[in-house]
Protein backbone atom coordinates (compact mmCIF):
# COMPACT_ATOMS: atom_id res chain seq x y z
CA UNK A 1 0.00 0.00 0.00
CA UNK A 2 1.19 3.68 -1.00
CA UNK A 3 2.00 6.04 1.38
CA UNK A 4 -0.70 8.56 2.12
CA UNK A 5 1.64 10.74 1.45
CA UNK A 6 2.98 10.19 -2.20
CA UNK A 7 -0.88 8.51 -2.71
CA UNK A 8 -1.69 11.31 -5.09
CA UNK A 9 -0.37 10.75 -9.08
CA UNK A 10 2.62 12.51 -9.68
CA UNK A 11 2.63 13.86 -13.07
CA UNK A 12 4.90 11.67 -15.52
CA UNK A 13 5.37 13.51 -18.70
CA UNK A 14 8.33 16.80 -17.80
CA UNK A 15 7.44 18.28 -21.88
CA UNK A 16 3.86 19.05 -20.78
CA UNK A 17 5.22 21.20 -17.62
CA UNK A 18 7.81 23.26 -19.13
CA UNK A 19 5.16 24.32 -21.91
CA UNK A 20 2.79 25.19 -19.12
CA UNK A 21 2.58 29.00 -18.77
CA UNK A 22 3.86 30.48 -15.63
CA UNK A 23 5.60 27.34 -15.08
CA UNK A 24 9.16 28.82 -15.12
CA UNK A 25 7.97 31.57 -12.99
CA UNK A 26 7.01 28.98 -10.31
CA UNK A 27 9.91 26.70 -10.37
CA UNK A 28 12.80 28.55 -11.51
CA UNK A 29 12.50 32.17 -11.02
CA UNK A 30 15.92 31.99 -9.04
CA UNK A 31 16.41 35.81 -10.21
CA UNK A 32 20.28 36.04 -11.08
CA UNK A 33 22.24 38.81 -10.47
CA UNK A 34 25.71 40.27 -11.23
CA UNK A 35 27.98 41.98 -8.84
CA UNK A 36 31.86 42.44 -9.55
CA UNK A 37 31.93 39.59 -11.54
CA UNK A 38 30.08 36.99 -8.90
CA UNK A 39 26.91 35.72 -9.93
CA UNK A 40 23.90 35.56 -6.94
CA UNK A 41 20.78 33.38 -7.02
CA UNK A 42 18.00 35.06 -4.80
CA UNK A 43 14.56 33.49 -4.03
CA UNK A 44 11.15 34.68 -5.30
CA UNK A 45 8.67 35.59 -2.94
CA UNK A 46 6.30 32.97 -3.95
CA UNK A 47 6.45 29.37 -4.97
CA UNK A 48 3.75 29.34 -7.45
CA UNK A 49 2.11 31.11 -10.44
CA UNK A 50 -0.55 33.42 -9.75
CA UNK A 51 -3.99 32.30 -8.23
CA UNK A 52 -2.16 29.26 -6.98
CA UNK A 53 -2.08 28.68 -3.39
CA UNK A 54 0.89 28.89 -1.32
CA UNK A 55 1.26 27.00 1.94
CA UNK A 56 -1.77 27.63 4.51
CA UNK A 57 -1.69 26.39 7.93
CA UNK A 58 -5.42 26.38 8.58
CA UNK A 59 -6.15 23.59 6.21
CA UNK A 60 -3.53 21.54 8.29
CA UNK A 61 -5.11 18.34 9.17
CA UNK A 62 -4.03 15.73 12.03
CA UNK A 63 -3.89 11.85 12.27
CA UNK A 64 -1.99 11.04 15.76
CA UNK A 65 -0.20 7.53 15.80
CA UNK A 66 -1.91 4.89 17.77
CA UNK A 67 1.40 3.24 19.05
CA UNK A 68 2.97 6.29 20.66
CA UNK A 69 6.58 5.54 21.17
CA UNK A 70 8.44 5.22 24.47
CA UNK A 71 10.96 8.01 25.50
CA UNK A 72 14.44 6.98 25.62
CA UNK A 73 16.57 7.58 28.77
CA UNK A 74 18.23 10.73 28.30
CA UNK A 75 21.94 9.25 28.50
CA UNK A 76 20.68 7.37 25.63
CA UNK A 77 20.03 9.96 22.79
CA UNK A 78 21.83 9.53 20.26
CA UNK A 79 22.04 12.46 17.51
CA UNK A 80 19.51 11.61 14.66
CA UNK A 81 18.97 8.11 15.80
CA UNK A 82 15.29 8.48 17.15
CA UNK A 83 12.47 9.98 15.96
CA UNK A 84 9.30 10.89 17.27
CA UNK A 85 5.77 9.86 16.11
CA UNK A 86 4.91 11.81 13.87
CA UNK A 87 6.09 13.74 10.73
CA UNK A 88 4.36 16.47 9.27
CA UNK A 89 4.25 16.72 5.47
CA UNK A 90 2.81 19.18 2.20
CA UNK A 91 2.90 18.23 -1.59
CA UNK A 92 3.19 20.62 -4.51
CA UNK A 93 2.79 20.07 -8.10
CA UNK A 94 3.40 22.75 -10.60
CA UNK A 95 -0.56 22.54 -11.62
CA UNK A 96 -2.17 23.06 -8.29
CA UNK A 97 0.83 24.64 -6.01
CA UNK A 98 0.67 23.38 -2.46
CA UNK A 99 -1.76 21.06 -1.23
CA UNK A 100 -2.98 20.84 1.81
CA UNK A 101 -0.40 20.14 5.10
CA UNK A 102 -0.60 16.95 6.96
CA UNK A 103 0.60 15.49 9.90
CA UNK A 104 1.09 12.01 9.87
CA UNK A 105 2.06 9.02 12.12
CA UNK A 106 6.05 8.64 11.33
CA UNK A 107 6.51 6.51 8.11
CA UNK A 108 8.26 5.63 5.22
CA UNK A 109 7.76 7.14 2.03
CA UNK A 110 6.85 5.26 -1.69
CA UNK A 111 8.77 6.57 -4.18
CA UNK A 112 9.08 5.43 -8.01
CA UNK A 113 12.66 3.68 -8.83
CA UNK A 114 12.88 6.94 -11.53
CA UNK A 115 11.88 9.57 -9.09
CA UNK A 116 13.89 12.71 -10.32
CA UNK A 117 15.56 12.81 -6.28
CA UNK A 118 17.18 9.78 -6.37
CA UNK A 119 19.18 10.46 -9.79
CA UNK A 120 19.72 14.65 -9.79
CA UNK A 121 20.15 15.19 -6.28
CA UNK A 122 17.06 17.68 -6.15
CA UNK A 123 17.36 17.69 -2.45
CA UNK A 124 17.71 20.47 0.42
CA UNK A 125 17.12 20.42 3.99
CA UNK A 126 17.45 22.66 7.03
CA UNK A 127 18.81 22.03 10.70
CA UNK A 128 17.30 23.72 13.55
CA UNK A 129 15.59 23.43 17.01
CA UNK A 130 12.96 23.41 19.75
CA UNK A 131 13.79 24.58 23.66
CA UNK A 132 12.13 24.27 26.87
CA UNK A 133 12.57 27.06 29.25
CA UNK A 134 12.58 26.56 32.68
CA UNK A 135 8.76 27.42 32.36
CA UNK A 136 7.99 24.70 30.30
CA UNK A 137 7.11 26.88 27.20
CA UNK A 138 8.89 25.54 23.77
CA UNK A 139 11.21 27.97 21.80
CA UNK A 140 12.60 28.24 18.39
CA UNK A 141 15.69 29.69 17.78
CA UNK A 142 15.64 31.96 14.87
CA UNK A 143 13.81 30.19 12.32
CA UNK A 144 12.67 32.75 9.70
CA UNK A 145 16.66 32.50 9.28
CA UNK A 146 16.04 28.83 8.73
CA UNK A 147 13.28 29.75 6.25
CA UNK A 148 15.23 32.00 4.65
CA UNK A 149 18.04 29.89 3.71
CA UNK A 150 15.78 27.15 2.73
CA UNK A 151 14.26 29.24 0.10
CA UNK A 152 17.45 30.10 -1.28
CA UNK A 153 18.49 26.64 -1.55
CA UNK A 154 15.50 25.55 -3.25
CA UNK A 155 15.65 28.24 -5.60
CA UNK A 156 18.72 27.17 -6.54
CA UNK A 157 18.10 23.73 -7.58
CA UNK A 158 14.70 24.36 -9.31
CA UNK A 159 12.72 23.31 -6.18
CA UNK A 160 9.38 25.54 -5.33
CA UNK A 161 9.39 28.26 -2.92
CA UNK A 162 7.39 28.44 -0.20
CA UNK A 163 5.84 31.52 2.48
CA UNK A 164 8.55 31.03 5.69
CA UNK A 165 6.28 32.34 7.93
CA UNK A 166 3.33 30.00 6.79
CA UNK A 167 5.65 26.69 7.11
CA UNK A 168 7.08 28.56 10.66
CA UNK A 169 3.64 28.02 12.20
CA UNK A 170 3.52 24.56 10.66
CA UNK A 171 6.34 23.94 12.57
CA UNK A 172 4.93 24.94 15.47
CA UNK A 173 1.65 22.98 15.13
CA UNK A 174 4.45 20.09 14.91
CA UNK A 175 6.26 20.70 17.89
CA UNK A 176 3.23 21.35 20.00
CA UNK A 177 2.14 18.32 19.38
CA UNK A 178 5.33 16.45 20.10
CA UNK A 179 5.89 18.45 22.91
CA UNK A 180 6.34 15.07 25.28
CA UNK A 181 9.85 14.53 23.03
CA UNK A 182 11.32 17.90 24.13
CA UNK A 183 13.21 17.27 27.00
CA UNK A 184 13.31 19.99 29.64
CA UNK A 185 16.89 19.55 30.96
CA UNK A 186 19.20 22.21 30.15
CA UNK A 187 21.61 21.54 27.05
CA UNK A 188 18.66 19.17 25.27
CA UNK A 189 16.44 19.72 22.56
CA UNK A 190 14.32 18.58 19.62
CA UNK A 191 16.19 18.40 16.50
CA UNK A 192 14.16 19.33 13.54
CA UNK A 193 14.76 18.42 9.99
CA UNK A 194 12.62 20.25 7.27
CA UNK A 195 13.47 18.74 3.88
CA UNK A 196 12.43 19.26 0.73
CA UNK A 197 12.85 16.57 -2.57
CA UNK A 198 11.51 16.32 -6.36
CA UNK A 199 9.20 13.41 -6.36
CA UNK A 200 8.38 13.70 -9.75
CA UNK A 201 8.89 10.23 -11.88
CA UNK A 202 11.48 10.92 -14.88
CA UNK A 203 14.50 10.36 -16.10
CA UNK A 204 14.84 13.60 -17.94
CA UNK A 205 16.77 16.91 -16.54
CA UNK A 206 14.75 19.48 -15.57
CA UNK A 207 12.62 21.22 -13.29
CA UNK A 208 11.16 19.19 -11.00
CA UNK A 209 6.85 18.80 -11.86
CA UNK A 210 5.74 17.97 -7.84
CA UNK A 211 8.12 17.88 -4.81
CA UNK A 212 7.30 17.20 -0.99
CA UNK A 213 8.16 18.96 2.12
CA UNK A 214 8.42 17.36 5.14
CA UNK A 215 9.87 17.66 8.78
CA UNK A 216 10.78 14.85 10.92
CA UNK A 217 12.33 15.44 14.57
CA UNK A 218 14.74 13.82 16.69
CA UNK A 219 15.31 14.44 20.43
CA UNK A 220 18.84 15.28 21.17
CA UNK A 221 21.66 15.82 24.04
CA UNK A 222 24.61 18.24 24.00
CA UNK A 223 26.69 17.80 21.59
CA UNK A 224 29.50 17.53 24.72
CA UNK A 225 27.89 15.88 27.41
CA UNK A 226 30.98 16.32 29.67
CA UNK A 227 32.00 19.56 28.63
CA UNK A 228 33.53 20.75 25.57
CA UNK A 229 35.98 18.70 24.10
CA UNK A 230 38.72 20.71 21.35
CA UNK A 231 39.10 19.17 18.12
CA UNK A 232 42.33 18.68 16.24
CA UNK A 233 41.69 19.24 12.50
CA UNK A 234 43.50 18.08 9.02
CA UNK A 235 44.05 21.22 6.58
CA UNK A 236 42.51 19.53 3.24
CA UNK A 237 43.90 20.72 -0.26
CA UNK A 238 43.29 17.58 -1.99
CA UNK A 239 39.44 17.67 -2.21
CA UNK A 240 37.69 21.23 -1.97
CA UNK A 241 34.05 21.33 -0.35
CA UNK A 242 33.31 24.47 -2.43
CA UNK A 243 34.06 26.86 -5.12
CA UNK A 244 33.15 29.78 -6.83
CA UNK A 245 29.84 29.82 -8.82
CA UNK A 246 29.10 26.46 -7.29
CA UNK A 247 26.43 25.40 -4.48
CA UNK A 248 28.56 25.51 -1.25
CA UNK A 249 26.34 28.54 -0.15
CA UNK A 250 23.33 26.47 0.01
CA UNK A 251 21.82 23.32 1.97
CA UNK A 252 22.25 20.76 -0.12
CA UNK A 253 22.70 17.21 0.70
CA UNK A 254 24.79 16.62 -2.73
CA UNK A 255 27.57 19.12 -0.80
CA UNK A 256 27.67 16.80 2.13
CA UNK A 257 28.33 12.59 0.64
CA UNK A 258 31.65 14.11 -1.51
CA UNK A 259 32.96 15.78 2.02
CA UNK A 260 32.70 11.89 4.00
CA UNK A 261 35.68 10.01 2.29
CA UNK A 262 38.50 13.23 3.25
CA UNK A 263 37.16 13.06 6.79
CA UNK A 264 36.96 9.29 6.86
CA UNK A 265 40.78 9.81 5.88
CA UNK A 266 41.66 12.28 8.07
CA UNK A 267 40.57 9.94 10.95
CA UNK A 268 42.63 7.73 9.65
CA UNK A 269 45.29 10.15 10.39
CA UNK A 270 44.31 10.53 13.97
CA UNK A 271 42.49 14.20 13.53
CA UNK A 272 38.74 14.92 14.12
CA UNK A 273 37.59 16.96 11.02
CA UNK A 274 39.12 18.55 7.71
CA UNK A 275 39.42 22.01 7.27
CA UNK A 276 38.54 23.13 4.05
CA UNK A 277 41.36 24.83 2.50
CA UNK A 278 40.72 26.86 -1.40
CA UNK A 279 43.29 27.47 -3.97
CA UNK A 280 46.89 27.91 -4.09
CA UNK A 281 46.67 30.38 -1.58
CA UNK A 282 44.81 28.16 0.66
CA UNK A 283 42.12 30.19 1.87
CA UNK A 284 40.53 28.79 4.82
CA UNK A 285 37.05 28.38 4.49
CA UNK A 286 34.98 26.09 7.00
CA UNK A 287 35.57 23.13 9.21
CA UNK A 288 33.52 19.68 8.92
CA UNK A 289 29.89 21.21 8.26
CA UNK A 290 30.52 24.07 10.23
CA UNK A 291 31.75 27.86 9.74
CA UNK A 292 34.87 28.55 11.14
CA UNK A 293 36.27 31.70 13.27
CA UNK A 294 39.57 32.72 14.36
CA UNK A 295 40.44 34.86 17.51
CA UNK A 296 43.69 36.75 16.61
CA UNK A 297 45.96 39.95 17.21
CA UNK A 298 46.56 41.76 14.50
CA UNK A 299 50.24 42.16 13.61
CA UNK A 300 50.42 46.12 12.80
CA UNK A 301 47.94 47.55 15.35
CA UNK A 302 47.81 44.56 18.19
CA UNK A 303 43.83 44.98 18.48
CA UNK A 304 41.69 41.48 19.01
CA UNK A 305 40.00 40.75 15.84
CA UNK A 306 37.44 37.87 15.36
CA UNK A 307 37.61 36.56 11.81
CA UNK A 308 35.67 34.31 9.64
CA UNK A 309 35.28 34.02 6.01
CA UNK A 310 32.86 36.46 4.10
CA UNK A 311 29.68 34.97 2.44
CA UNK A 312 31.47 34.91 -1.19
CA UNK A 313 29.41 32.06 -2.60
CA UNK A 314 31.41 29.22 -1.34
CA UNK A 315 30.40 29.49 2.72
CA UNK A 316 27.32 28.55 3.72
CA UNK A 317 24.68 31.35 5.41
CA UNK A 318 24.84 29.69 8.97
CA UNK A 319 21.87 31.00 11.46
CA UNK A 320 24.68 30.06 14.16
CA UNK A 321 27.33 32.10 12.27
CA UNK A 322 25.00 34.88 12.04
CA UNK A 323 24.50 35.21 15.84
CA UNK A 324 28.10 34.73 16.72
CA UNK A 325 29.00 38.20 14.49
CA UNK A 326 25.55 39.28 15.96
CA UNK A 327 26.76 38.90 19.25
CA UNK A 328 30.55 39.78 18.93
CA UNK A 329 29.04 43.16 17.65
CA UNK A 330 26.93 43.91 20.11
CA UNK A 331 28.88 42.68 22.88
CA UNK A 332 33.03 42.15 22.12
CA UNK A 333 32.78 45.49 19.91
CA UNK A 334 32.94 47.48 22.72
CA UNK A 335 35.61 45.77 24.71
CA UNK A 336 37.75 46.87 21.74
CA UNK A 337 37.26 43.93 19.42
CA UNK A 338 37.23 44.25 15.70
CA UNK A 339 34.86 41.87 13.78
CA UNK A 340 35.91 41.36 10.39
CA UNK A 341 34.75 39.08 7.52
CA UNK A 342 37.38 38.50 5.10
CA UNK A 343 39.02 35.53 2.82
CA UNK A 344 42.37 34.68 4.75
CA UNK A 345 44.69 31.91 4.41
CA UNK A 346 45.89 28.99 6.38
CA UNK A 347 49.27 30.59 6.21
CA UNK A 348 48.25 33.86 7.64
CA UNK A 349 46.78 31.52 10.79
CA UNK A 350 50.09 29.42 10.92
CA UNK A 351 52.02 33.12 11.21
CA UNK A 352 50.13 34.33 14.11
CA UNK A 353 50.66 31.08 15.54
CA UNK A 354 54.00 31.60 15.52
CA UNK A 355 54.50 34.69 16.56
CA UNK A 356 51.98 34.61 19.76
CA UNK A 357 48.93 36.23 18.05
CA UNK A 358 46.46 33.34 17.51
CA UNK A 359 44.49 33.29 20.90
CA UNK A 360 41.54 30.79 19.66
CA UNK A 361 39.57 29.10 17.07
CA UNK A 362 36.35 27.23 16.55
CA UNK A 363 33.78 26.09 14.96
CA UNK A 364 30.00 27.28 14.57
CA UNK A 365 26.98 25.20 13.93
CA UNK A 366 23.80 24.18 15.09
CA UNK A 367 24.45 20.67 16.36
CA UNK A 368 27.21 22.26 18.54
CA UNK A 369 27.06 25.72 18.53
CA UNK A 370 30.19 26.26 18.76
CA UNK A 371 33.32 23.65 18.88
CA UNK A 372 36.68 24.59 20.16
CA UNK A 373 39.87 23.61 18.32
CA UNK A 374 43.07 22.57 19.73
CA UNK A 375 45.10 22.42 16.76
CA UNK A 376 45.70 21.80 12.84
CA UNK A 377 47.79 19.98 11.00
CA UNK A 378 49.09 21.50 7.91
CA UNK A 379 51.89 21.05 6.14
CA UNK A 380 53.28 18.14 7.88
CA UNK A 381 53.08 20.48 11.17
CA UNK A 382 50.63 20.77 13.78
CA UNK A 383 49.88 24.47 14.56
CA UNK A 384 48.81 25.28 17.62
CA UNK A 385 45.33 27.56 17.99
CA UNK A 386 46.15 29.02 21.30
CA UNK A 387 44.53 26.55 24.02
CA UNK A 388 46.98 25.54 26.49
CA UNK A 389 47.53 21.56 28.41
CA UNK A 390 44.25 20.80 29.96
CA UNK A 391 42.52 23.69 28.56
CA UNK A 392 39.11 22.31 26.44
CA UNK A 393 37.76 25.89 25.15
CA UNK A 394 38.90 29.50 24.31
CA UNK A 395 37.24 32.52 26.62
CA UNK A 396 35.11 33.74 23.30
CA UNK A 397 33.92 30.00 22.36
CA UNK A 398 33.03 29.72 26.02
CA UNK A 399 31.09 33.30 25.90
CA UNK A 400 29.62 32.61 22.52
CA UNK A 401 28.36 29.32 23.72
CA UNK A 402 26.81 30.78 27.50
CA UNK A 403 25.32 33.51 25.36
CA UNK A 404 23.94 32.01 22.63
CA UNK A 405 22.61 29.22 25.22
CA UNK A 406 20.92 31.76 27.59
CA UNK A 407 18.65 33.18 24.86
CA UNK A 408 17.58 29.67 23.22
CA UNK A 409 16.75 28.16 26.57
CA UNK A 410 14.55 32.02 27.35
CA UNK A 411 17.42 32.55 30.21
CA UNK A 412 18.00 36.05 28.63
CA UNK A 413 15.19 38.10 26.98
CA UNK A 414 16.47 38.78 23.51
CA UNK A 415 14.95 40.02 19.84
CA UNK A 416 16.22 36.65 18.51
CA UNK A 417 13.15 34.45 20.70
Amino acid sequence: MLSPILSRRLPHQLSSQLTRPGFWTACTTACTTYESGRRYYSAPKTSTAPNLPDLDPSKLTIEKTTSPKELKPLQELVFGRNFTDHMLSVEWTAKEGWLAPRITPYQNLSLDPATNVFHYAFECFEGMKAYKDKKGGIRLFRPDKNMERMNKSTARIALPNFDGSQFIKLISSFVKLEERFIPATHGYSLYLRPTMIGTQRTLGVGPSGSALLYLIASPVGPYYPTGFKAVSLEATTSAVRAWPGGVGDKKLGANYAPCVVPQIEAAKRGFHQNLWLFGEEGYVTEVGTMNFFVAIKDKKTGKKQLLTAPLDGTILEGVTRLSVLGLARERLAPEGWEIIERKYTMSEVSEAAKEGRLIEAFGAGTAATVSPVRNISWNGKLVNCGLKDGEEAGEIAMRMKNWIDAIQYGDEEHPWR
